[in-house]
Protein backbone atom coordinates (compact mmCIF):
# COMPACT_ATOMS: atom_id res chain seq x y z
CA UNK A 1 0.00 0.00 0.00
CA UNK A 2 1.11 3.50 -0.61
CA UNK A 3 2.00 5.86 2.19
CA UNK A 4 -1.04 8.00 1.41
CA UNK A 5 -3.43 5.06 1.88
CA UNK A 6 -1.68 3.94 5.06
CA UNK A 7 -1.92 7.47 6.47
CA UNK A 8 -5.66 7.55 5.67
CA UNK A 9 -6.16 4.19 7.40
CA UNK A 10 -4.23 5.40 10.45
CA UNK A 11 -6.26 8.61 10.64
CA UNK A 12 -9.53 6.69 10.29
CA UNK A 13 -8.49 4.33 13.10
CA UNK A 14 -7.56 7.24 15.37
CA UNK A 15 -10.86 8.95 14.60
CA UNK A 16 -12.83 5.82 15.52
CA UNK A 17 -10.87 5.44 18.74
CA UNK A 18 -11.65 9.07 19.61
CA UNK A 19 -15.33 8.49 18.87
CA UNK A 20 -15.33 5.44 21.14
CA UNK A 21 -13.68 7.45 23.93
CA UNK A 22 -16.25 10.26 23.59
CA UNK A 23 -19.13 7.78 23.74
CA UNK A 24 -17.78 6.52 27.06
CA UNK A 25 -17.84 10.09 28.45
CA UNK A 26 -21.46 10.76 27.47
CA UNK A 27 -24.07 10.72 30.20
CA UNK A 28 -26.90 8.67 28.74
CA UNK A 29 -30.52 9.00 29.83
CA UNK A 30 -32.17 5.99 31.39
CA UNK A 31 -34.97 4.14 29.61
CA UNK A 32 -37.75 5.96 31.51
CA UNK A 33 -36.42 9.43 30.65
CA UNK A 34 -35.89 8.44 27.03
CA UNK A 35 -39.45 7.12 26.75
CA UNK A 36 -40.88 10.27 28.36
CA UNK A 37 -38.98 12.58 26.05
CA UNK A 38 -39.95 10.49 23.03
CA UNK A 39 -43.63 10.76 23.97
CA UNK A 40 -43.28 14.53 24.42
CA UNK A 41 -41.61 14.84 21.03
CA UNK A 42 -44.38 12.81 19.36
CA UNK A 43 -47.08 14.92 21.02
CA UNK A 44 -45.32 18.09 19.88
CA UNK A 45 -45.02 16.80 16.31
CA UNK A 46 -48.71 15.82 16.35
CA UNK A 47 -49.83 19.31 17.39
CA UNK A 48 -47.51 21.02 14.92
CA UNK A 49 -48.92 18.80 12.16
CA UNK A 50 -52.48 19.71 13.18
CA UNK A 51 -51.58 23.42 13.24
CA UNK A 52 -49.89 23.29 9.83
CA UNK A 53 -52.82 21.34 8.41
CA UNK A 54 -55.26 24.02 9.61
CA UNK A 55 -53.07 26.82 8.24
CA UNK A 56 -52.74 24.99 4.92
CA UNK A 57 -56.49 24.43 4.70
CA UNK A 58 -57.25 28.08 5.53
CA UNK A 59 -54.74 29.42 3.01
CA UNK A 60 -55.91 27.08 0.26
CA UNK A 61 -59.55 28.11 0.79
CA UNK A 62 -58.55 31.77 0.93
CA UNK A 63 -56.61 31.51 -2.33
CA UNK A 64 -59.37 29.46 -4.00
CA UNK A 65 -61.98 32.05 -2.98
CA UNK A 66 -59.99 34.93 -4.45
CA UNK A 67 -59.12 33.05 -7.62
CA UNK A 68 -62.80 32.22 -8.16
CA UNK A 69 -64.35 35.57 -7.31
CA UNK A 70 -61.45 37.95 -7.67
CA UNK A 71 -60.46 40.74 -5.37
Amino acid sequence: MTAKVMDWVRQARLFLLDVQAEFKRVTWLDRKQTAAQTVLALIFVFFVAIYLGIVDLALSRFITYFLKFGL
